[in-house]
């Protein structure tokens, strides 16, 4: 019998605000955030519970936990709970996720490896896991299960649903204790949540928010007051504390997502959750294949939350109205297209 222990967390952003929580965040927050983007690392190859760095591996979930997995699904989530067994034992507990909701669960040991996907899935050979326990003797793989719009079609462009999207990845990358150490700084300084996220068409609360060496955030009003907040990651890949995100084309294939639009989504939510960096596993698909070039080139201009997420919303509002046909990224570096037209010729 295995030896250890597991947790099953149900995390939850509180409708109503909280003074010690953060709670579900509307469009607002998202075009306001002056966080930088955490680091963006593609991979072409490979798999997401293979990564070595000990991420927050995501869970392509169905919103009844496990999906399929006692049944005859076999997909991504499906997958994960056949070589993880043990993660069968949340379906028994845990009810459907609200769009406020996801499930982080810490400790599942794998058990065997495996090739092929849906009908080409089989077992491949027994997996001896050498993950390392955490002082409560868990294994440290953590598996966060977000699930997506299933069949969204053309209204996953819609605001409505954008937001729905992002606050559901948000909502499994955020680390309540994390931000509770932001709103016990604030409370001290009698500052407020505010001065994270500062109204620009308000002088007297616009705020300065910088990274300094040590590579803890400053945030300074114009009255003078400041606040030096831990460091909890940034687009240098600090903040070691927190650990990153694995995932991939969450919400896509056989839910029908926009892979363009699902990655940058999951890029939004892991840098405004302090997330130190994102491990991306494309699985190979065509889509995806300008998602390096895109997101270096957005991390070399030092987009803010804010840039991109409004231009997310430029585009999507276009794509909506017939506006454009162009995947996001083509139509937000129009070079790559031609680039790649001329290799082809």
């Amino acid at each position: 019998m295995p030896v250890g222990f597991l947790s099953f967390e149900r995390k939850v952003l509180p409708q109503d605000r909280h003074p010690l929580f953060t709670s579900y965040p509307e469009a607002d927050f998202w075009s306001k955030s002056v966080l930088p983007l955490c680091t963006f690392e593609v991979h072409s190859v490979g798999f997401i519970e293979d990564q070595s760095t000990d991420a927050l591996e995501v869970d392509f979930a169905n919103k009844y936990i496990g999906g399929g997995a006692l049944h005859r699904g076999c997909l991504q989530e499906e997958i994960r709970f056949m070589i993880n067994p043990e993660l069968i034992a949340g379906m028994l507990f845990l009810p459907s996720m609200a769009d406020n909701e996801a499930i982080e669960v810490v400790g599942a040991e794998r058990f065997c490896d495996y090739k092929g996907y849906a009908s080409s899935f089989r077992f491949a050979g027994d997996h001896a896991d050498k993950r390392h326990f955490d002082s409560f003797g868990r294994r440290v793989t953590r598996i966060v299960a977000i699930d997506a719009l299933c069949s969204p079609g053309m209204k996953q462009y819609a605001l409505k649903y954008l937001l729905r999207e992002t606050i559901k990845a948000f909502c499994g990358f955020i680390d309540q204790s994390t931000y509770c150490q932001y709103k016990g700084l604030f409370q001290v300084k009698g500052l407020h949540e505010a001065h994270l996220y500062p109204d620009e068409n308000d002088q007297t609360s616009r705020n300065h928010l910088e990274l300094n060496e040590a590579s803890s955030t400053t945030v300074e009003t114009n009255q003078g007051a400041s606040v030096s907040l831990p460091a909890l990651g940034n687009s240098e890949g600090e903040g070691k504390d927190l650990p990153g995100i694995a995932t991939g084309n969450w919400g896509c294939g056989a839910f029908g997502g926009d892979p363009e639009l699902k990655a940058i989504i999951q890029w939004l939510a892991a840098s405004q959750a302090s997330r130190p960096f994102v491990l991306y596993y494309t699985f190979g698909i065509d889509a995806l294949q300008n998602l390096d070039q895109i997101t270096q080139w957005i991390l070399s201009h030092e987009w803010t939350v804010r840039d991109l997420w409004n231009m997310m919303v430029e585009y999507s509002s276009q794509r909506l109205n017939g506006r454009t046909n162009l995947g996001f990224f083509a139509w937000l570096l129009p070079s790559l297209t031609s680039h790649n037209l001329s290799n082809t010729n």
